[in-house]
Protein backbone atom coordinates (compact mmCIF):
# COMPACT_ATOMS: atom_id res chain seq x y z
CA UNK A 1 0.00 0.00 0.00
CA UNK A 2 1.34 3.44 -0.97
CA UNK A 3 0.11 6.63 0.72
CA UNK A 4 0.68 10.26 -0.21
CA UNK A 5 0.67 12.64 2.76
CA UNK A 6 -0.35 16.20 1.88
CA UNK A 7 0.43 18.93 4.40
CA UNK A 8 1.71 22.48 4.70
CA UNK A 9 5.37 23.19 4.14
CA UNK A 10 5.09 26.95 4.57
CA UNK A 11 7.11 27.53 7.75
CA UNK A 12 10.32 29.54 7.30
CA UNK A 13 13.29 27.20 6.85
CA UNK A 14 10.78 24.35 6.79
CA UNK A 15 11.88 21.16 8.53
CA UNK A 16 9.36 18.31 8.64
CA UNK A 17 10.61 16.91 11.95
CA UNK A 18 10.46 20.36 13.54
CA UNK A 19 7.43 22.07 12.01
CA UNK A 20 5.20 19.05 11.35
CA UNK A 21 6.56 16.73 14.03
CA UNK A 22 3.18 15.13 14.79
CA UNK A 23 2.82 14.13 11.14
CA UNK A 24 6.39 12.91 10.79
CA UNK A 25 6.20 10.83 13.96
CA UNK A 26 2.87 9.32 12.95
CA UNK A 27 4.25 8.35 9.54
CA UNK A 28 7.38 6.80 11.05
CA UNK A 29 5.24 4.81 13.48
CA UNK A 30 3.01 3.68 10.60
CA UNK A 31 6.01 2.41 8.64
CA UNK A 32 7.26 0.53 11.67
CA UNK A 33 3.85 -1.03 12.25
CA UNK A 34 3.43 -2.09 8.61
CA UNK A 35 6.68 -2.66 6.75
CA UNK A 36 4.80 -3.02 3.45
CA UNK A 37 3.56 0.56 3.71
CA UNK A 38 5.24 3.16 1.49
CA UNK A 39 4.68 6.86 2.27
CA UNK A 40 5.54 9.91 0.16
CA UNK A 41 5.01 13.57 1.03
CA UNK A 42 3.60 16.51 -0.87
CA UNK A 43 4.34 19.82 0.82
CA UNK A 44 2.15 22.81 0.02
CA UNK A 45 4.24 25.92 -0.63
CA UNK A 46 1.76 28.76 -0.60
CA UNK A 47 -0.68 30.36 1.81
CA UNK A 48 -4.39 31.01 1.63
CA UNK A 49 -6.79 29.52 -0.89
CA UNK A 50 -4.90 30.90 -3.87
CA UNK A 51 -1.59 29.58 -2.54
CA UNK A 52 -2.98 26.09 -2.05
CA UNK A 53 -4.80 26.02 -5.38
CA UNK A 54 -1.61 27.09 -7.14
CA UNK A 55 -0.09 23.75 -6.08
CA UNK A 56 -2.68 21.67 -7.92
CA UNK A 57 -0.63 21.15 -11.07
CA UNK A 58 2.34 19.95 -9.00
CA UNK A 59 0.09 17.56 -7.07
CA UNK A 60 -1.38 16.15 -10.29
CA UNK A 61 2.13 15.65 -11.64
CA UNK A 62 3.12 13.64 -8.57
CA UNK A 63 -0.04 11.53 -8.82
CA UNK A 64 0.88 10.66 -12.42
CA UNK A 65 4.37 9.61 -11.40
CA UNK A 66 3.23 7.11 -8.75
CA UNK A 67 0.23 4.91 -8.10
CA UNK A 68 -1.27 5.74 -4.69
CA UNK A 69 -3.94 3.83 -2.80
CA UNK A 70 -5.00 6.97 -0.96
CA UNK A 71 -4.02 10.52 -0.06
CA UNK A 72 -3.88 11.50 3.61
CA UNK A 73 -4.35 15.27 3.89
CA UNK A 74 -3.76 17.09 7.16
CA UNK A 75 -5.94 20.19 7.86
CA UNK A 76 -8.87 21.39 5.76
CA UNK A 77 -6.93 23.46 3.22
CA UNK A 78 -4.73 20.47 2.36
CA UNK A 79 -7.90 18.37 2.16
CA UNK A 80 -9.43 20.85 -0.28
CA UNK A 81 -6.37 20.68 -2.52
CA UNK A 82 -6.26 16.87 -2.36
CA UNK A 83 -9.94 16.58 -3.28
CA UNK A 84 -9.60 18.72 -6.39
CA UNK A 85 -8.57 15.49 -8.08
CA UNK A 86 -11.01 12.58 -7.97
CA UNK A 87 -8.90 9.62 -9.08
CA UNK A 88 -7.33 8.83 -5.68
CA UNK A 89 -9.49 8.58 -2.52
CA UNK A 90 -8.72 11.12 0.20
CA UNK A 91 -8.54 10.81 3.97
CA UNK A 92 -8.59 14.22 5.66
CA UNK A 93 -7.58 14.78 9.26
CA UNK A 94 -8.93 17.93 10.90
CA UNK A 95 -6.58 19.28 13.56
CA UNK A 96 -8.45 22.28 14.96
CA UNK A 97 -6.85 25.18 13.16
CA UNK A 98 -9.54 24.61 10.54
CA UNK A 99 -12.71 23.78 12.49
CA UNK A 100 -11.89 26.36 15.18
CA UNK A 101 -11.66 29.18 12.63
CA UNK A 102 -15.17 30.32 11.59
CA UNK A 103 -13.93 31.58 8.21
CA UNK A 104 -12.71 28.07 7.35
CA UNK A 105 -15.79 26.12 8.37
CA UNK A 106 -17.40 26.29 4.94
CA UNK A 107 -14.20 24.92 3.43
CA UNK A 108 -14.13 22.25 6.13
CA UNK A 109 -17.72 21.30 5.30
CA UNK A 110 -16.85 20.93 1.63
CA UNK A 111 -13.78 18.84 2.46
CA UNK A 112 -15.81 16.61 4.80
CA UNK A 113 -18.30 15.92 2.04
CA UNK A 114 -15.68 15.27 -0.65
CA UNK A 115 -13.29 13.10 1.38
CA UNK A 116 -13.69 9.33 1.38
CA UNK A 117 -12.92 9.27 5.11
CA UNK A 118 -12.48 12.05 7.66
CA UNK A 119 -10.62 12.01 10.97
CA UNK A 120 -11.00 14.40 13.91
CA UNK A 121 -8.25 14.46 16.51
CA UNK A 122 -10.74 14.82 19.37
CA UNK A 123 -14.43 14.28 20.02
CA UNK A 124 -14.64 17.92 21.10
CA UNK A 125 -13.51 18.97 17.64
CA UNK A 126 -15.97 16.63 15.93
CA UNK A 127 -18.80 17.97 18.09
CA UNK A 128 -17.91 21.49 16.99
CA UNK A 129 -18.05 20.38 13.36
CA UNK A 130 -21.79 19.83 13.34
CA UNK A 131 -21.63 18.32 9.87
CA UNK A 132 -19.46 15.42 11.10
CA UNK A 133 -22.44 13.09 11.01
CA UNK A 134 -21.49 10.46 8.47
CA UNK A 135 -20.46 6.94 9.42
CA UNK A 136 -17.16 7.57 7.64
CA UNK A 137 -15.52 9.75 10.28
CA UNK A 138 -13.22 8.61 13.06
CA UNK A 139 -11.83 10.09 16.26
CA UNK A 140 -8.07 9.49 16.21
CA UNK A 141 -5.82 11.80 18.26
CA UNK A 142 -2.22 12.42 17.36
CA UNK A 143 -0.09 9.98 19.27
CA UNK A 144 2.95 10.45 21.48
CA UNK A 145 6.30 8.92 20.61
CA UNK A 146 6.91 7.05 23.87
CA UNK A 147 10.42 6.13 22.79
CA UNK A 148 11.24 9.85 22.99
CA UNK A 149 8.85 11.23 25.60
CA UNK A 150 9.31 9.33 28.85
CA UNK A 151 10.29 10.31 32.43
CA UNK A 152 13.96 11.17 32.99
CA UNK A 153 15.88 12.63 35.97
CA UNK A 154 15.15 16.36 36.15
CA UNK A 155 18.62 17.37 37.36
CA UNK A 156 20.34 15.53 34.51
CA UNK A 157 18.02 17.08 31.89
CA UNK A 158 18.70 20.55 33.27
CA UNK A 159 22.42 19.93 33.13
CA UNK A 160 22.19 18.82 29.50
CA UNK A 161 20.19 21.93 28.58
CA UNK A 162 22.27 24.35 30.63
CA UNK A 163 19.40 25.24 32.98
CA UNK A 164 19.92 26.27 36.60
CA UNK A 165 19.18 23.64 39.22
CA UNK A 166 17.71 26.12 41.74
CA UNK A 167 15.26 27.88 39.39
CA UNK A 168 11.57 27.04 39.02
CA UNK A 169 10.78 26.77 35.33
CA UNK A 170 7.36 27.24 33.71
CA UNK A 171 7.31 26.03 30.10
CA UNK A 172 5.05 27.99 27.75
CA UNK A 173 3.45 25.87 25.03
CA UNK A 174 4.89 27.66 22.00
CA UNK A 175 6.79 30.69 20.77
CA UNK A 176 5.87 33.90 22.58
CA UNK A 177 4.95 35.43 19.20
CA UNK A 178 2.28 32.82 18.43
CA UNK A 179 -0.86 34.88 19.02
CA UNK A 180 -3.33 31.99 19.37
CA UNK A 181 -1.22 30.60 22.24
CA UNK A 182 -1.91 33.77 24.29
CA UNK A 183 1.51 34.60 25.73
CA UNK A 184 0.27 37.81 27.46
CA UNK A 185 -1.87 35.72 29.82
CA UNK A 186 1.04 33.40 30.62
CA UNK A 187 3.34 36.35 31.34
CA UNK A 188 0.74 38.13 33.46
CA UNK A 189 0.18 34.97 35.53
CA UNK A 190 3.89 34.38 36.13
CA UNK A 191 4.38 38.07 36.99
CA UNK A 192 1.67 37.76 39.65
CA UNK A 193 3.74 35.12 41.43
CA UNK A 194 6.25 37.86 42.27
CA UNK A 195 9.02 35.31 42.58
CA UNK A 196 12.35 35.92 40.86
CA UNK A 197 13.12 32.20 41.09
CA UNK A 198 10.27 31.44 38.66
CA UNK A 199 11.19 31.76 34.98
CA UNK A 200 8.86 31.45 31.99
CA UNK A 201 10.50 29.55 29.12
CA UNK A 202 9.55 29.82 25.45
CA UNK A 203 9.09 26.60 23.51
CA UNK A 204 10.79 27.64 20.28
CA UNK A 205 13.78 26.59 18.17
CA UNK A 206 14.32 23.25 19.89
CA UNK A 207 14.82 19.89 18.22
CA UNK A 208 12.39 17.13 19.15
CA UNK A 209 15.07 15.47 21.28
CA UNK A 210 15.60 18.77 23.11
CA UNK A 211 11.86 19.20 23.65
CA UNK A 212 11.77 15.78 25.32
CA UNK A 213 14.58 16.89 27.64
CA UNK A 214 12.89 20.23 28.28
CA UNK A 215 9.54 18.85 29.44
CA UNK A 216 11.48 16.65 31.85
CA UNK A 217 13.57 19.58 33.06
CA UNK A 218 10.81 22.09 33.88
CA UNK A 219 8.48 22.19 36.88
CA UNK A 220 5.19 22.82 35.08
CA UNK A 221 3.83 23.01 31.53
CA UNK A 222 1.56 26.00 30.90
CA UNK A 223 -0.97 26.31 28.08
CA UNK A 224 -3.02 29.51 27.84
CA UNK A 225 -4.27 29.09 24.26
CA UNK A 226 -7.45 30.58 22.90
CA UNK A 227 -8.12 27.42 20.86
CA UNK A 228 -6.64 23.97 20.27
CA UNK A 229 -7.58 20.62 18.80
CA UNK A 230 -5.84 17.93 20.83
CA UNK A 231 -2.58 19.59 21.87
CA UNK A 232 0.55 17.47 21.70
CA UNK A 233 2.20 19.77 24.22
CA UNK A 234 -0.09 18.55 26.99
CA UNK A 235 0.22 14.86 26.16
CA UNK A 236 3.99 15.01 25.79
CA UNK A 237 4.34 16.81 29.11
CA UNK A 238 2.23 14.19 30.86
CA UNK A 239 4.25 11.41 29.24
CA UNK A 240 7.28 12.87 31.02
CA UNK A 241 5.55 13.27 34.42
CA UNK A 242 5.35 17.04 34.03
CA UNK A 243 2.22 18.61 35.59
CA UNK A 244 0.03 20.77 33.36
CA UNK A 245 -1.90 23.99 33.90
CA UNK A 246 -4.13 24.81 30.93
CA UNK A 247 -7.08 26.82 29.78
CA UNK A 248 -10.12 24.77 28.78
CA UNK A 249 -9.32 24.21 25.10
CA UNK A 250 -9.56 21.26 22.73
CA UNK A 251 -9.70 17.96 24.59
CA UNK A 252 -7.49 19.09 27.48
CA UNK A 253 -10.26 18.68 30.05
CA UNK A 254 -10.79 15.07 29.00
CA UNK A 255 -7.07 14.31 28.96
CA UNK A 256 -6.50 15.81 32.43
CA UNK A 257 -9.76 14.63 33.98
CA UNK A 258 -8.36 11.87 36.19
CA UNK A 259 -4.85 13.20 36.83
CA UNK A 260 -4.43 14.85 40.26
CA UNK A 261 -2.01 17.76 40.32
CA UNK A 262 -3.07 19.24 36.97
CA UNK A 263 -5.43 22.19 36.63
CA UNK A 264 -7.91 23.67 34.15
CA UNK A 265 -8.19 27.46 34.47
CA UNK A 266 -10.14 30.41 33.18
CA UNK A 267 -8.49 33.28 31.33
CA UNK A 268 -8.05 35.29 34.53
CA UNK A 269 -4.35 35.88 35.35
CA UNK A 270 -5.02 35.48 39.07
CA UNK A 271 -6.56 32.03 38.65
CA UNK A 272 -3.75 30.89 36.37
CA UNK A 273 -1.19 32.20 38.87
CA UNK A 274 -2.96 30.45 41.76
CA UNK A 275 -2.85 27.14 39.89
CA UNK A 276 0.82 27.61 39.04
CA UNK A 277 1.53 28.31 42.69
CA UNK A 278 -0.22 25.09 43.71
CA UNK A 279 1.94 23.08 41.33
CA UNK A 280 5.18 24.84 42.24
CA UNK A 281 4.65 24.37 45.98
CA UNK A 282 3.53 20.75 45.76
CA UNK A 283 5.96 18.41 47.50
CA UNK A 284 4.24 15.15 46.56
CA UNK A 285 5.54 13.02 43.66
CA UNK A 286 3.70 13.67 40.42
CA UNK A 287 3.13 10.69 38.14
CA UNK A 288 1.12 10.85 34.95
CA UNK A 289 3.07 8.87 32.36
CA UNK A 290 1.07 5.66 32.76
CA UNK A 291 -2.24 7.52 32.63
CA UNK A 292 -1.94 8.44 28.96
CA UNK A 293 -1.05 5.07 27.49
CA UNK A 294 -4.03 5.39 25.15
CA UNK A 295 -2.08 8.06 23.24
CA UNK A 296 0.91 5.81 22.57
CA UNK A 297 1.75 6.20 18.88
CA UNK A 298 1.94 2.42 18.53
CA UNK A 299 -1.78 2.20 19.38
CA UNK A 300 -2.78 5.26 17.35
CA UNK A 301 -1.12 3.92 14.21
CA UNK A 302 -3.29 0.81 14.30
CA UNK A 303 -6.34 3.06 14.10
CA UNK A 304 -4.89 5.02 11.19
CA UNK A 305 -3.96 1.82 9.37
CA UNK A 306 -7.52 0.60 9.83
CA UNK A 307 -8.78 3.73 8.06
CA UNK A 308 -6.37 3.17 5.16
CA UNK A 309 -7.33 -0.49 4.88
CA UNK A 310 -11.04 0.34 4.89
CA UNK A 311 -10.42 2.23 1.65
CA UNK A 312 -7.97 -0.21 0.13
CA UNK A 313 -10.12 -3.26 0.81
Amino acid sequence: MRILVVCSGNAPNFDLQKHQAFIYEQVEALKQADTTLAVDYFFVRGKGITGYLACLSLLLRQLKQHSYHCIHAHVAMSGLLANLQRSVPVVTTFHGSDINVPALRIISLLVELLSRQTVYISQTLADKAIYACRATYSIIPCGVDRSLFFPRPKARCREQLGLAQDTRYVLFSSAFTNEVKNYPLAKAAVDRLQDERVVLLELANYTRAEVALLVNAVDVALMTSFSEGSPQFVKEALACNCPVVSTDVGDVRQVLSDIPGCFITSYEPKEVADCLRLVLTNTQPFESSDRINQFDNRLITQQVLAVYKSIYS
